[in-house]
Protein backbone atom coordinates (compact mmCIF):
# COMPACT_ATOMS: atom_id res chain seq x y z
CA UNK A 1 0.00 0.00 0.00
CA UNK A 2 1.23 3.85 -0.64
CA UNK A 3 2.83 5.18 2.71
CA UNK A 4 0.99 6.39 4.82
CA UNK A 5 1.40 9.86 7.05
CA UNK A 6 0.51 10.44 10.69
CA UNK A 7 -1.93 13.18 10.63
CA UNK A 8 -1.39 13.67 14.89
CA UNK A 9 1.89 12.74 16.43
CA UNK A 10 4.02 13.84 19.88
CA UNK A 11 7.75 13.36 19.50
CA UNK A 12 8.69 15.35 22.63
CA UNK A 13 12.23 16.76 22.35
CA UNK A 14 16.02 16.55 23.25
CA UNK A 15 16.77 12.79 24.25
CA UNK A 16 13.18 11.22 23.88
CA UNK A 17 12.44 12.71 20.72
CA UNK A 18 15.99 11.09 19.04
CA UNK A 19 14.52 7.93 20.54
CA UNK A 20 11.05 8.12 19.27
CA UNK A 21 11.50 9.53 16.15
CA UNK A 22 12.88 6.57 14.18
CA UNK A 23 9.82 4.94 14.69
CA UNK A 24 7.92 6.99 13.10
CA UNK A 25 10.10 7.34 9.88
CA UNK A 26 9.99 3.71 9.49
CA UNK A 27 6.29 3.80 9.06
CA UNK A 28 4.93 7.15 7.90
CA UNK A 29 6.40 9.61 5.39
CA UNK A 30 5.08 12.53 7.33
CA UNK A 31 3.63 13.60 10.42
CA UNK A 32 1.73 16.79 11.66
CA UNK A 33 4.14 17.34 15.41
CA UNK A 34 2.29 18.64 18.35
CA UNK A 35 3.25 21.89 19.82
CA UNK A 36 3.36 20.98 23.67
CA UNK A 37 6.16 21.40 24.58
CA UNK A 38 7.64 23.27 27.62
CA UNK A 39 7.70 25.44 26.64
CA UNK A 40 5.18 25.21 24.25
CA UNK A 41 5.70 26.02 20.34
CA UNK A 42 3.70 29.61 19.96
CA UNK A 43 5.39 31.31 17.07
CA UNK A 44 6.67 30.84 14.09
CA UNK A 45 9.60 31.42 15.53
CA UNK A 46 9.80 28.60 17.54
CA UNK A 47 7.96 25.93 14.90
CA UNK A 48 11.38 26.62 12.92
CA UNK A 49 13.81 26.07 15.51
CA UNK A 50 12.40 22.86 16.84
CA UNK A 51 11.45 21.67 13.20
CA UNK A 52 15.47 21.99 12.95
CA UNK A 53 15.98 19.62 15.97
CA UNK A 54 13.08 17.08 13.82
CA UNK A 55 14.82 17.30 11.03
CA UNK A 56 18.60 16.57 12.95
CA UNK A 57 17.02 13.79 14.60
CA UNK A 58 15.69 11.46 11.60
CA UNK A 59 18.39 8.84 11.03
CA UNK A 60 20.53 8.42 8.60
CA UNK A 61 19.30 7.69 5.11
CA UNK A 62 15.93 8.10 5.92
CA UNK A 63 13.66 10.52 4.41
CA UNK A 64 10.64 12.29 7.13
CA UNK A 65 9.06 15.15 6.73
CA UNK A 66 7.52 17.05 10.11
CA UNK A 67 4.93 19.10 9.41
CA UNK A 68 4.55 21.57 12.29
CA UNK A 69 2.11 23.42 14.15
CA UNK A 70 1.23 26.47 16.55
CA UNK A 71 0.15 26.38 20.32
CA UNK A 72 -3.02 28.29 20.09
CA UNK A 73 -2.95 30.74 23.73
CA UNK A 74 -5.24 33.48 24.43
CA UNK A 75 -3.01 36.12 23.30
CA UNK A 76 -1.88 34.54 19.54
CA UNK A 77 -2.25 37.22 17.26
CA UNK A 78 -3.62 37.48 13.49
CA UNK A 79 -0.32 38.61 12.31
CA UNK A 80 1.47 34.84 13.83
CA UNK A 81 -0.95 33.35 12.18
CA UNK A 82 -0.22 35.38 8.19
CA UNK A 83 3.58 34.90 9.32
CA UNK A 84 2.55 30.69 9.77
CA UNK A 85 1.11 30.74 6.32
CA UNK A 86 3.85 32.47 4.36
CA UNK A 87 6.27 30.00 6.30
CA UNK A 88 5.21 27.22 4.21
CA UNK A 89 5.98 24.71 6.81
CA UNK A 90 3.59 25.36 9.64
CA UNK A 91 0.53 23.66 8.18
CA UNK A 92 -2.43 24.24 11.31
CA UNK A 93 -2.74 25.55 15.06
CA UNK A 94 -3.25 23.57 17.94
CA UNK A 95 -6.15 24.29 20.59
CA UNK A 96 -5.77 22.75 23.87
CA UNK A 97 -8.13 23.85 26.74
CA UNK A 98 -6.61 25.04 29.29
CA UNK A 99 -5.45 22.32 31.60
CA UNK A 100 -7.25 19.17 29.32
CA UNK A 101 -4.08 16.94 28.71
CA UNK A 102 -0.55 16.60 28.65
CA UNK A 103 1.75 20.13 28.92
CA UNK A 104 -1.84 21.88 28.22
CA UNK A 105 -1.28 24.88 30.98
CA UNK A 106 -0.50 27.37 28.30
CA UNK A 107 -3.96 26.57 26.32
CA UNK A 108 -6.97 28.74 26.13
CA UNK A 109 -9.15 30.11 28.66
CA UNK A 110 -12.06 30.84 26.60
CA UNK A 111 -12.84 30.48 23.00
CA UNK A 112 -14.24 33.81 22.14
CA UNK A 113 -10.84 35.27 23.35
CA UNK A 114 -9.66 34.12 19.74
CA UNK A 115 -12.39 34.98 17.37
CA UNK A 116 -9.89 37.63 15.50
CA UNK A 117 -7.05 34.52 15.06
CA UNK A 118 -9.89 32.44 13.84
CA UNK A 119 -11.01 34.88 11.16
CA UNK A 120 -7.22 34.96 9.75
CA UNK A 121 -7.45 31.62 9.78
CA UNK A 122 -10.52 31.09 7.78
CA UNK A 123 -9.30 34.22 5.36
CA UNK A 124 -5.70 32.01 4.85
CA UNK A 125 -7.12 28.66 5.15
CA UNK A 126 -4.82 27.43 7.81
CA UNK A 127 -6.56 24.54 9.59
CA UNK A 128 -7.60 25.11 13.30
CA UNK A 129 -6.64 21.78 15.14
CA UNK A 130 -9.44 20.78 17.84
CA UNK A 131 -8.58 18.77 21.04
CA UNK A 132 -12.06 18.52 21.87
CA UNK A 133 -12.82 18.72 25.17
CA UNK A 134 -14.13 20.64 28.00
CA UNK A 135 -12.55 20.82 31.47
CA UNK A 136 -15.22 22.23 33.32
CA UNK A 137 -15.12 20.57 37.21
CA UNK A 138 -19.65 19.97 36.72
CA UNK A 139 -18.87 17.88 33.37
CA UNK A 140 -18.36 14.05 33.78
CA UNK A 141 -15.08 12.89 32.23
CA UNK A 142 -16.78 10.59 29.53
CA UNK A 143 -19.19 13.35 28.52
CA UNK A 144 -16.19 15.76 27.82
CA UNK A 145 -16.45 15.85 24.13
CA UNK A 146 -20.13 15.88 23.90
CA UNK A 147 -20.34 18.85 25.83
CA UNK A 148 -17.28 20.28 24.01
CA UNK A 149 -19.18 19.89 20.77
CA UNK A 150 -22.52 21.60 21.85
CA UNK A 151 -21.00 24.47 23.83
CA UNK A 152 -18.16 24.92 21.74
CA UNK A 153 -17.71 23.90 18.23
CA UNK A 154 -20.99 23.98 16.86
CA UNK A 155 -21.23 27.67 17.72
CA UNK A 156 -17.67 28.17 16.81
CA UNK A 157 -18.39 26.91 12.91
CA UNK A 158 -21.66 29.25 12.81
CA UNK A 159 -19.50 31.56 13.44
CA UNK A 160 -16.93 30.74 10.99
CA UNK A 161 -18.33 28.48 8.47
CA UNK A 162 -15.30 28.42 5.86
CA UNK A 163 -12.71 27.44 8.90
CA UNK A 164 -10.95 24.41 7.79
CA UNK A 165 -11.11 22.16 11.66
CA UNK A 166 -9.85 18.84 12.37
CA UNK A 167 -11.85 17.40 15.60
CA UNK A 168 -8.77 15.10 16.87
CA UNK A 169 -8.83 11.56 18.36
CA UNK A 170 -12.64 11.42 17.92
CA UNK A 171 -13.92 8.87 20.70
CA UNK A 172 -17.77 9.23 20.16
CA UNK A 173 -20.90 8.20 18.20
CA UNK A 174 -21.62 12.25 18.70
CA UNK A 175 -18.25 13.11 17.43
CA UNK A 176 -18.63 10.79 14.30
CA UNK A 177 -22.40 12.08 13.74
CA UNK A 178 -21.29 15.94 13.90
CA UNK A 179 -18.70 15.45 11.77
CA UNK A 180 -20.47 14.03 8.82
CA UNK A 181 -23.15 16.77 9.49
CA UNK A 182 -20.95 19.49 9.17
CA UNK A 183 -18.61 21.45 6.24
CA UNK A 184 -15.19 21.87 6.25
CA UNK A 185 -14.43 19.27 9.14
CA UNK A 186 -12.54 16.55 9.73
CA UNK A 187 -11.39 13.85 12.07
CA UNK A 188 -8.49 11.78 13.22
CA UNK A 189 -9.31 8.71 15.03
CA UNK A 190 -6.72 6.63 16.88
CA UNK A 191 -5.75 2.65 16.84
CA UNK A 192 -6.40 2.61 21.01
CA UNK A 193 -9.87 3.94 20.04
CA UNK A 194 -10.69 1.61 17.68
CA UNK A 195 -9.27 -1.25 18.96
CA UNK A 196 -10.34 -0.72 22.90
CA UNK A 197 -13.46 0.10 25.08
CA UNK A 198 -13.08 1.83 28.49
CA UNK A 199 -13.09 -1.91 30.10
CA UNK A 200 -9.43 -2.58 29.08
CA UNK A 201 -8.59 0.27 31.63
CA UNK A 202 -9.72 -1.61 34.94
CA UNK A 203 -8.97 -5.27 33.38
CA UNK A 204 -7.90 -7.32 36.20
CA UNK A 205 -6.21 -4.18 37.89
CA UNK A 206 -5.61 -0.61 36.80
CA UNK A 207 -3.99 -0.46 33.36
CA UNK A 208 -2.32 2.87 32.99
CA UNK A 209 -0.61 2.46 29.68
CA UNK A 210 -4.46 2.18 27.97
CA UNK A 211 -4.81 5.54 30.03
CA UNK A 212 -5.19 8.37 27.27
CA UNK A 213 -7.06 11.43 27.13
CA UNK A 214 -9.93 11.77 25.72
CA UNK A 215 -10.47 8.92 27.75
CA UNK A 216 -11.50 5.46 25.89
CA UNK A 217 -15.41 4.94 25.74
CA UNK A 218 -17.98 2.43 25.85
CA UNK A 219 -18.08 -0.03 23.12
CA UNK A 220 -20.73 1.69 21.03
CA UNK A 221 -18.57 4.31 20.96
CA UNK A 222 -15.94 1.92 19.93
CA UNK A 223 -18.19 0.59 16.99
CA UNK A 224 -19.39 3.68 15.86
CA UNK A 225 -15.63 4.89 15.42
CA UNK A 226 -14.58 1.36 13.71
CA UNK A 227 -17.50 1.86 11.49
CA UNK A 228 -16.40 5.80 10.09
CA UNK A 229 -13.05 4.71 9.67
CA UNK A 230 -13.82 1.85 7.40
CA UNK A 231 -16.60 3.59 6.25
CA UNK A 232 -14.58 5.04 3.24
CA UNK A 233 -15.56 8.73 3.90
CA UNK A 234 -12.93 10.76 3.43
CA UNK A 235 -13.59 13.03 6.33
CA UNK A 236 -12.53 10.49 8.73
CA UNK A 237 -8.03 9.79 8.40
CA UNK A 238 -5.13 7.99 10.66
CA UNK A 239 -4.13 10.02 13.77
CA UNK A 240 -2.18 8.48 15.77
CA UNK A 241 -2.15 10.47 18.86
CA UNK A 242 1.12 8.32 19.90
CA UNK A 243 2.73 9.80 23.41
CA UNK A 244 5.81 9.11 24.51
CA UNK A 245 5.89 8.58 28.17
CA UNK A 246 8.63 7.10 30.50
CA UNK A 247 7.44 4.02 32.50
CA UNK A 248 7.45 5.78 35.61
CA UNK A 249 5.56 8.63 34.40
CA UNK A 250 2.88 6.33 33.86
CA UNK A 251 3.14 4.05 36.76
CA UNK A 252 3.08 6.32 39.22
CA UNK A 253 0.33 7.65 41.75
CA UNK A 254 -0.46 9.84 39.17
CA UNK A 255 -0.11 8.38 35.56
CA UNK A 256 0.57 10.88 32.78
CA UNK A 257 -2.19 10.51 29.85
CA UNK A 258 -1.13 8.75 26.46
CA UNK A 259 -0.42 5.64 24.45
CA UNK A 260 2.30 4.79 22.83
CA UNK A 261 1.74 3.73 19.40
CA UNK A 262 4.51 4.72 16.89
CA UNK A 263 6.41 1.66 16.91
CA UNK A 264 3.49 -0.46 15.55
CA UNK A 265 0.90 1.67 14.64
CA UNK A 266 -0.20 0.25 11.16
CA UNK A 267 0.32 -3.12 12.47
CA UNK A 268 -2.87 -1.86 15.15
CA UNK A 269 -4.84 -0.02 12.10
CA UNK A 270 -4.64 -2.99 10.15
CA UNK A 271 -5.63 -5.28 12.93
CA UNK A 272 -9.00 -3.61 13.49
CA UNK A 273 -9.49 -3.22 10.02
CA UNK A 274 -9.45 -6.73 9.39
CA UNK A 275 -11.81 -7.20 12.37
CA UNK A 276 -14.59 -6.15 10.49
CA UNK A 277 -12.84 -7.06 6.99
CA UNK A 278 -12.42 -3.92 5.65
CA UNK A 279 -8.66 -4.18 4.77
CA UNK A 280 -9.59 -2.84 1.39
CA UNK A 281 -10.46 0.42 3.15
CA UNK A 282 -7.29 0.89 5.12
CA UNK A 283 -5.15 2.15 2.00
CA UNK A 284 -7.44 5.32 1.65
CA UNK A 285 -8.32 6.05 5.51
CA UNK A 286 -4.28 5.96 5.67
CA UNK A 287 -2.57 7.25 2.94
CA UNK A 288 -5.10 9.26 0.81
CA UNK A 289 -7.45 11.18 2.84
CA UNK A 290 -5.15 12.88 5.20
CA UNK A 291 -3.34 14.41 2.40
CA UNK A 292 -6.25 15.53 0.83
CA UNK A 293 -7.58 16.85 3.50
CA UNK A 294 -4.62 19.42 4.38
CA UNK A 295 -4.40 19.86 0.76
CA UNK A 296 -0.49 17.95 0.33
CA UNK A 297 0.30 15.40 -3.13
CA UNK A 298 -0.53 11.78 -1.65
CA UNK A 299 2.96 9.96 -1.19
CA UNK A 300 4.14 7.69 -3.64
CA UNK A 301 6.46 5.18 -2.23
CA UNK A 302 5.17 2.08 -0.65
CA UNK A 303 5.23 -0.02 2.41
CA UNK A 304 4.03 -3.60 2.59
CA UNK A 305 2.37 -5.58 5.88
CA UNK A 306 2.60 -9.45 6.16
CA UNK A 307 0.27 -11.59 8.16
CA UNK A 308 2.83 -12.64 10.72
CA UNK A 309 2.82 -13.49 14.14
CA UNK A 310 5.25 -11.32 16.64
CA UNK A 311 5.40 -10.36 20.03
CA UNK A 312 5.43 -6.66 20.99
CA UNK A 313 8.30 -5.36 23.40
CA UNK A 314 7.52 -5.34 27.14
CA UNK A 315 9.69 -2.13 26.93
CA UNK A 316 11.40 0.21 24.11
CA UNK A 317 14.41 2.30 24.96
CA UNK A 318 13.64 5.88 26.16
CA UNK A 319 15.32 7.89 28.67
CA UNK A 320 16.64 6.14 31.67
CA UNK A 321 13.25 4.26 32.81
CA UNK A 322 12.03 3.03 29.05
CA UNK A 323 9.15 3.43 27.67
CA UNK A 324 5.85 0.74 27.29
CA UNK A 325 4.36 0.81 23.82
CA UNK A 326 0.60 0.10 23.89
CA UNK A 327 -0.24 -3.89 24.03
CA UNK A 328 3.43 -4.52 25.55
CA UNK A 329 4.19 -8.00 25.49
CA UNK A 330 1.08 -9.01 23.36
CA UNK A 331 1.03 -11.18 20.06
CA UNK A 332 0.13 -8.80 16.89
CA UNK A 333 -0.86 -10.82 13.54
CA UNK A 334 0.45 -8.57 11.56
CA UNK A 335 3.73 -6.72 10.50
CA UNK A 336 5.42 -3.99 8.21
CA UNK A 337 8.21 -5.58 6.55
CA UNK A 338 11.15 -4.21 5.25
CA UNK A 339 12.60 -4.92 1.93
CA UNK A 340 13.87 -7.72 2.30
CA UNK A 341 11.61 -9.37 4.21
CA UNK A 342 8.35 -8.30 1.73
CA UNK A 343 10.53 -9.86 -1.17
CA UNK A 344 10.51 -13.27 0.75
CA UNK A 345 6.94 -12.68 1.75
Amino acid sequence: MTRPDDWHLHLRDGASLKAVLPHTVRQFARAIVMPNLKPPVRSVADAAAYRDRVLAAIPAGKQFEPLMTLYLTDNTSPEEIIRAKESQFVKAVKYYPAGATTNSDFGVTDMSKCDRVFEAMQQVDMPLLLHGEVTAQDVDMFDREKVFIERHLIPLKQRFPNLRVVLEHVTTSDAVQYVLSANNIAATITPQHLLFNRNILLQGAIRPHFYCLPILKREEHRKALLQAATSGNPKFFLGTDSAPHPRNGKESSCGCAGCYSALHAMELYTEAFESVDALDKLEAFASFYGPDFYQLPRNTEQITLGRTTWRVPDEVPFTEFGLVPLRAGQEMTWQMLDASMAEAN
